[in-house]
């Protein structure tokens, strides 16, 4: 009977356990659901919220290598960018050639050597050139001969005793080889030999073929042992000193170039050498239905690696802006704006206090009272010693302007005090540190 009692006992004390243990369990259930639902309302405001300012200590100041300064009003140019070659006029080009046919004995000169007007190219052989100075020296006894015979029919022709008809002919024959022979002496001179130094003991089978310009030889048509002649250049030579670019400008920028503006353009191949140069000439018609128009511009300055037909890009000046500009580096860009970082005295805190998130601190201290702990208390000076080291910057929105010179000209969105300091470097940082941490700092 006894332990019949126990039994029954026994049971009525486990069902009564867990009926409070079922009861407690909803009632926590219940308060879980109220603070997640209270964390997720939290999370979106907080998601909703765009970080703008950033709070750095002096450590990360100076790791980084931040630094500040203002916003400067600078004179920015203007400009148009266009793209073009480098040219040579025609009448600096030149081919050094052989008014005679003849095979080529030596070459004297290989590409990229600068020549000078006169300097001697190559030579060439051909026997028909011994046969003209051989007829040159023998002409002289023919028109001797020819002016002696034109005497006696003169006197025969005087005495009754000759025909005219032969004094006729005696003249005509010695005016033929005396033309004959001024032609001889030019052919000799434009094959570089002076006629009067030739004598049996010294003709010439070789000509010289010289540069009619200074310059730089850019193409070689010949070799030894082959044959040239008028139509067959030897050479070409170029006068790289009298450069000029032309640069194809769009017809909707045509009305801003003026003749005398400045142009600086940069090689396509080597875009760090930067070269100037000066507008002289604007073309009246469009270029191979391109809708553009050639700018011919002069190149003044170093010509160092300026080469006959290099691409070129160039920027032509049309104007001087005076506006308020940042150093390129001072500006960062964001989702497709572009933003600096101003120097203010606003916290990243005092922003949450705005947006009634106060609650979190006063939770927490209610938290540690029912726990049994008290709140330390703040050590002012320690407070206002931190607060000293740290710099808060205020992220802004801009628009970009002109690009110049390692400057760019801005337009705030919203009014920055006059005197205002700004990020000149390790902006980048500053927007780095706003992304990762999402707008609050611990």
């Amino acid at each position: 009977m006894k332990i019949i009692v126990k039994i029954l006992f026994i049971a009525v004390t486990i069902l009564s356990l867990n009926s409070c243990g079922e009861n407690h369990k909803e009632g926590d259930g219940h308060h879980a659901g109220t603070e997640a639902k209270n964390s997720e309302t939290t999370e979106e405001s907080h998601e909703d919220e765009s970080p703008m300012i950033a709070s750095l200590t002096q450590e990360q100041i100076k790791a980084v290598g931040i630094t500040l300064g203002s916003i400067e009003n600078k004179n920015l140019t203007a400009t148009i960018k266009a793209n073009g070659a480098l040219r040579v006029p025609n009448n600096n080009k030149a081919n050094a050639t052989s008014l005679y046919g003849g095979v080529v004995k030596t070459l004297k000169v290989q590409l990229g050597d600068y020549v000078r007007k006169g300097q001697v190219i190559a030579t060439i052989e051909n026997p028909q050139f011994i046969q003209l100075q051989e007829e040159y020296l023998t002409i002289d006894s023919r028109i001797t001969f020819a002016e002696q015979e034109m005497q006696r029919q003169k006197e025969l022709n005087a005495g009754n005793a000759g025909a005219l008809k032969n004094l006729q002919n005696a003249t005509a024959e010695l005016n033929t080889l005396q033309t004959r022979k001024a032609s001889l002496r030019k052919q000799i001179q434009l094959m570089g030999i002076n006629p009067a130094s030739i004598n049996s003991s010294n003709l010439k089978s070789a000509l010289l073929v010289t540069s009619p310009v200074n310059g730089t030889i850019s193409s070689e048509f010949a070799k030894i042992g082959s044959y040239v002649d008028v139509s067959s250049p030897v050479v070409e030579i170029v006068d790289n000193s009298l450069l000029h670019l032309d640069l194809q400008v769009f017809e909707k920028d045509l009305p801003h170039i003026k003749i005398g503006q400045a142009v600086n353009f940069t090689l396509t191949n080597n875009p760090t050498v930067t070269y100037t140069a000066r507008v002289f000439n604007i073309g009246s018609s469009f270029e191979d239905e391109s809708k553009t128009v050639a700018v011919h511009c002069t190149v003044i300055g170093n010509k160092t690696g300026l080469i006959d037909g290099m691409n070129i890009t160039g920027i032509i000046s049309v104007g001087d802006i005076k506006t308020a500009t940042v150093p390129n580096e001072a500006i960062v860009e964001a989702d497709g704006k572009f933003y600096i970082f101003v120097h203010t005295d606003k916290t990243p805190e005092t922003r949450h206090e705005e947006d009634g998130h106060e609650h979190q601190g006063e939770n927490h201290n209610s938290d540690e009272r029912e726990h049994g702990h008290q709140p330390a208390k703040k050590d002012h000076h320690t407070e206002t010693k931190g607060h000293n080291e740290n710099m808060n910057f205020e992220k802004i929105e801009v628009v970009k302007g002109v690009s110049e010179i390692g400057y760019t000209s801005i337009t705030p969105i919203k009014n920055i005090p006059e005197h205002a300091k700004i990020v000149t470097r390790g902006a980048f940082f500053i927007n780095a540190k706003l992304s990762n941490t999402g707008g609050h700092e611990h």
